[in-house]
């Protein structure tokens, strides 16, 4: 009866332990993950998803932590354009489309420029993180990004 009782505490403890993981296990709000033939990396990330939000964005900031970016998010796909007024930072900034494919990398903008900065007519989210870290992680068109913004019905990398 002993084992019997054993077996049975551990069946219903290991579905209850599958029960508890989210469905979204891979993805949080705060991090996001890029992968490409280059490798793989991760940031982890403000969320810009109001139109006050995006228009703010990392002006008058004096500083950004290496491993952090903020995730611009529209409700749409949309044209987009950024400028870096009142930004004090240089950014390189990773254009992506509603599936979390990069489409486009700026690199290096330069801070206070008032040039805008197309990213395309398709645009759903931005990251923006220091300059030269796209270049020296290898993120470029075509990179893949994972989120939970992204739909997991067409997420390229679902979370």
């Amino acid at each position: 009866m002993g084992l019997r009782r054993a077996l049975l505490s551990m069946a219903v403890a290991a579905l209850l332990s599958v029960a508890a993981v989210p469905a979204f296990a891979g993805c949080s709000a705060d991090k996001v993950q890029l992968r490409g033939d280059w490798g793989q990396t991760s940031f982890t990330v403000e969320i810009a998803d109001s139109e006050t939000e995006r228009a703010r964005g990392l002006m008058f900031r004096e500083t950004l932590p290496r491993g952090a970016g903020m995730l611009f998010v529209y409700e749409r796909p949309q044209p987009v354009a950024f400028w870096m007024k009142n930004t004090l930072i240089p950014l390189d900034l990773i254009f992506l489309d509603r599936q979390g494919r990069v489409t486009r990398v700026h690199e290096n903008a330069v801070p206070g420029d008032l040039t805008p900065i197309h990213g395309g007519n398709e645009v759903f989210a931005v990251l923006e993180i220091n300059a030269g870290l796209a270049r020296r992680y290898g993120i470029a068109i075509g990179s893949q990004m994972q989120h939970e913004i992204f739909s997991q019905d067409s997420a390229v990398w679902p979370c």
